[in-house]
């Protein structure tokens, strides 16, 4: 057996999984973000550790005979959250998430102590990183700066209090604009310009391959016949394409989760920083992710849910399966700033070509098609990079709703295509490495694609409609700087 944890921003999901790759049994709970500021997004590493130890408790309680037969476990986790920790590894102040905007001018500094961030880490600086908010914390709090002895992405602390060591992978590393993504190391020149070293950076591993093991101590609160070996595992994204078997140059996936992305993997590294794509380390060696990044998708629809008091569910099903033509409203979904292609943390989000005769339906579309559009302007961020994404795989909360997938499939223009378990392919996808980790198994035998329940493929007629549509939704945005 093998367990899959992924901490994402809203909840952290925990699935055990059989060697036949059968989700046995899943667990989750939920995760608050504060914001003590405009643009501000924090959490307490804390809320990470109760909820995973009480998804794990909950399996204990109702599955205890699979859970004690645990060999491996896989991490995923929500990218670019900086965790500062002191002398005695406790944490200095909330972590500082990836859709925290308050770095911008930590970001152009950075760029300019260091000429070479973009060819070093295939990335251009934007406020979501790690690096820029230590810059941040040095100029606004000296004193926390000063006393940090350790800098950990959110699923390597987990990780940390699961094993005792402090241990990163390079996909998860990628996303702090620290490591030489080439050479999947760290950069001194990088660390330096922030004012930190090696010494304050965990220890790197290859995502599928063993990092430490469970504590004796927690193997025994769940049971446990054994300490389970725990990988290196995984960012997020990278996690969902080793979930979905996306391993090989030529798959294109699109995640939606809180925030959205469309990615795929290759085998060079094909950066265009410019146009704010982003360049990852996959979870397996010699592999790379490019990714554009949406920082608003499916907590857009959790937005309009809020606003309406009503549940996501009735909102989507009240749209039926598919559009039948565009909203003639029409929204930006930069709920919290956007990475690509504008790079702008300050941008913000717009509902427009609001009337008297406007109706629930058509601002619920609006925002399901506002995302779509979002995702069309990563496709084109991409494609400069000479990446032609010819269909996808959808993973991600989102991927449950039929009509956004069919919006999706118009407005690409390309077939869209859902799993069973789409909703838990980051989990699935670090239950994975787990594996790998523990029997040294061949790549390719383990990370298949998972049998595919649904394509959406575009009706000509909406597909031209809606490009006719992206050019009037382009034209909404105005830069904050």
């Amino acid at each position: 057996m093998y367990l899959g944890i992924d901490l994402g921003t809203s909840a952290v999901k925990t699935i055990l999984v059989d060697r036949e790759q059968r989700v046995v049994a899943r667990r989750s709970q939920s995760l608050s973000v504060s914001s003590p500021h405009p643009g501000y997004c924090e959490q307490d590493p804390a809320q990470w550790i109760d909820a995973t130890f009480a998804t794990l408790d909950a399996l204990k309680a109702d599955h205890p005979r699979q859970l004690a037969a645990v060999d491996g476990i896989g991490l995923s986790g929500q990218m670019h959250g900086a965790t500062l920790l002191d002398a005695k590894f406790k944490p200095l102040r909330p972590c500082i998430l990836w859709n925290d905007g308050r770095s911008a001018a930590e970001c152009r500094a950075l760029e300019q102590r260091w000429p070479a961030l973009r060819a070093m880490t295939g990335n251009k600086a934007m406020p979501g990183f790690t690096a820029p908010k230590l810059l941040w914390i040095a100029t606004h709090e000296p004193e926390n700066f000063a006393a940090t002895r350790l800098v950990l992405l959110p699923k390597a602390y987990l990780r940390l209090i699961l094993t005792g060591e402090a241990i990163e992978d390079v996909s998860d590393a990628s996303g702090s604009l620290w490591l030489d993504v080439a050479r999947r190391d760290w950069s001194d020149e990088g660390l330096s310009a922030t004012g930190l070293s090696r010494r304050q950076m965990p220890r790197l591993v290859e995502g599928c391959a063993p990092a430490a093991q469970l504590r004796s101590e927690l193997a025994v609160r769940w049971g446990m016949t054994k300490r389970p070996m725990i990988a290196g595992g995984a960012g997020d994204n990278p996690a969902g394409a080793i979930g979905i078997g996306a391993i090989r140059p030529g798959i294109g996936f699109i995640s939606l989760g809180t925030s959205g992305a469309l990615l795929t993997p290759t085998d060079v590294i094909a950066a265009n920083p410019e146009r704010a794509v982003h360049t990852f380390c996959h979870a397996i060696p010699a592999m790379w992710i490019q990714a554009g990044a949406i920082l608003s998708a499916a907590s857009c629809l959790a937005w309009i849910a809020r606003l309406f008091a009503a549940s996501e569910a009735d909102l989507l099903e009240a749209l039926g399966l598919h559009p039948k033509a565009p909203s003639p409203v029409s929204f930006l979904p930069y709920l919290s700033g956007e990475r690509t292609p504008h790079d702008d943390p300050e941008a913000h989000g717009m509902l427009d070509g609001l009337s008297h005769s406007t109706d629930r339906g058509a601002i619920v579309q609006a925002v399901l098609e506002g995302v779509a559009f979002g995702i069309a302007d990563c496709r084109d961020a991409l494609a400069e990079t000479g990446i032609v994404i010819s269909e996808a795989d959808a993973i991600g909360g989102g991927s449950r709703s039929r009509f956004w997938l069919s919006v999706l499939a118009n407005v690409l223009n390309i077939p869209v295509h859902r799993f069973a378990e789409g909703e838990t392919g980051a989990a699935f996808g670090a239950a994975r490495l787990g594996r790998l980790a523990v029997t040294g198994e061949a790549i390719e035998a383990v990370c298949t694609v998972p049998r595919r329940i649904e394509t959406f493929e575009p009706d000509h007629t909406l597909a031209d409609a809606y490009a006719g549509r992206l050019p009037k939704w382009r034209g909404l945005y105005r830069p904050h700087r």
